[in-house]
C-alpha cells in the first residue's frame, strides 16, 4: 500500500475515533446522570447490570481490535 493511501486511512481513522469516542464518553456521563437518586429509583441489582453490560460491550470492543472481529452487541434491558 503506498503511503499516501496510508496517510488518508490514518487521517480518516482519527477524525472518526475522536468523534466517536467522543460521542461514548457523553453518553457515558448521560447514563452516569441516572445515579441522582433525588430523580431515579433504582437497586444495586440495576447498577450492576448497567455496569456488567458496558464492560462485556468494552470486552468486546477490545476483543474486535485484536481480532479484527468480535460478537455481536445484544440489545440492553433492564426488565426481562
Amino acid at each position: 500500500m503506498d503511503t499516501n493511501r496510508q496517510s488518508v486511512k490514518r487521517e480518516r481513522f482519527v477524525r472518526l475515533a475522536e468523534a466517536r469516542v467522543e460521542k461514548a464518553i457523553r453518553a457515558l456521563r448521560v447514563i452516569g446522570n441516572l445515579a441522582n437518586k433525588n430523580n431515579y429509583e433504582y437497586t444495586e441489582r440495576d447498577v450492576q447490570k448497567i455496569h456488567n453490560a458496558l464492560v462485556a460491550e468494552l470486552t468486546n470492543l477490545r476483543a474486535q481490535f485484536k481480532s479484527s472481529g468480535g460478537q455481536d452487541s445484544v440489545r440492553f434491558r433492564l426488565e426481562n
